[in-house]
């Protein structure tokens, strides 16, 4: 086991820059290298070197690392983990990888960062979380990857949930839509087998929503019931028909802490809608409506005052005094999506330098990967409530 090279990042302890590895290539290895290209030319961050990109085939890891400026590749993580001048693992792999690669780098030494959600299984969740928990303690930091925490306008929307903006909480609709398996034809992925994906939509964007929901209200869920479906029962597969074993959507009711209920829906077979994610809050003095498809974007009704004066409002988030948004470009410059990796990147690095644990923890991705449970075995079950016990302190 070795120790992090430098946790300590102040200037004046800096004696060289932080050494990341990324594992994976594709879609979320594209928008993670991306950022760890862009954080230090916009944010003060601890200097850090793009060194390895691995991926299992040799040719094609090289092409993305050539796009992606890192300096090498390779197709073995386990010896990448092994190296001295890597300080950071950043997992970008499917998710039945993460838990194998997240505790060995952890056991090593090394800060991690994990796309979402967290793993497969409850159990390989809370082994992550209990290897992380333990590395914390030696000055080791790891962070969940949910970039939707990132969007300005959501960070300015629990911002004012906090101040008290909404008054009560009372419910929230949270829906995230997406079309790409529409066609009955489309053909099958490693996204649609169990074995490989864990669940469906539910895991895939459902944990996008569940996190939303705990994120902006800063809160709990008690209860849970569910609905899981497939719409397509077979895709075309490399050797003929193949059966998915996942679902392509899911429907939820999660009971809060506070006394609020919150709905989501997920699909990834909602014609027309490509990345739709959705969100609106109900309090009883205003309310906050939220559309990815405008991230640059909030709508705002203050209930408190005249009912005369009373609608929903536009609140262009793209001042200097919004979350994040003071790097960027002058006020009505909208940003993108793309920008939400770079502020995760940012602050998970910022987290590195103070020795301050980050936020979403793993113990946050275990709560999630729970709920989602919950609302499986509410499905499986036919069961109208499940209710939620953590298993680790602090999930």
């Amino acid at each position: 086991m070795t120790t992090p090279a430098h946790t300590d990042q102040s200037p004046g302890s800096r004696q060289r820059p932080l050494g990341v590895a990324a594992i994976g290539y594709a879609f979320m290895g594209k928008a993670h290298s991306n950022a760890w290209r862009n954080v230090a030319s916009y944010f003060d961050v601890p200097a850090i070197e793009q060194k390895v990109l691995v991926g299992r085939d040799a040719t094609q890891v090289a092409e993305a690392a050539a796009k992606y400026g890192w300096a090498e590749t390779a197709t073995d993580w386990r010896s990448v983990i092994e190296r001295d001048d890597i300080d950071i693992i950043d997992v970008c792999a499917p998710g039945w990888m993460h838990a194998e690669i997240a505790i060995a780098a952890l056991e090593a030494g090394k800060h991690v960062l994990v796309e979402k959600p967290l793993a497969n299984t409850i159990a390989e969740a809370e082994a992550m979380t209990v290897a992380a928990a333990a590395a914390r303690a030696r000055g080791v930091q790891s962070m969940i990857g949910f970039n939707y925490r990132r969007v300005p306008a959501l960070s300015l929307a629990r911002e004012l949930i906090a101040e008290g903006r909404l008054g009560t909480v009372r419910h929230v609709r949270a829906a995230y839509l997406q079309d790409w398996l529409s066609d009955a034809e489309s053909p099958m992925t490693w996204r649609l087998r169990k074995e490989t994906a864990g669940s469906g939509a539910l895991g895939d964007i459902a944990s996008h929503a569940i996190d939303q929901v705990l994120y902006l209200l800063g809160d709990a869920v008690t209860e849970v019931s569910g609905r899981l479906h497939t719409f397509v029962a077979s895709r075309p597969g490399p050797d003929g028909p193949e059966d998915v074993t996942v679902d392509d959507a899911a429907w939820a009711t999660l009971t809060l802490a506070s006394g609020a209920i919150a709905s989501v829906e997920v699909s990834r077979v909602a014609t027309g809608q490509k990345n739709s994610l959705k969100l609106e809050i109900y309090g009883d003095k205003g309310t906050i409506l939220f559309d990815l498809e405008n991230l640059n974007e909030l709508g705002f009704l203050d209930a408190t005052v005249p009912v005369r004066e009373q609608g929903f409002r536009r609140i262009l988030v793209n001042e200097p005094e919004h979350p994040y948004m003071g790097a960027w470009w002058p006020q009505g410059h909208i940003i993108g999506w793309e920008h939400t990796f770079t502020h995760q990147i940012r602050d998970f690095l910022l987290a590195v330098q103070s020795g301050e644990a980050p936020s979403p923890s793993f113990e946050e991705g275990l709560n999630v990967q729970h709920i989602l449970s919950a609302i499986e075995e509410s499905a499986a079950s036919k069961s109208s409530l499940i209710q939620i016990h953590t298993a680790i302190e602090g999930a």
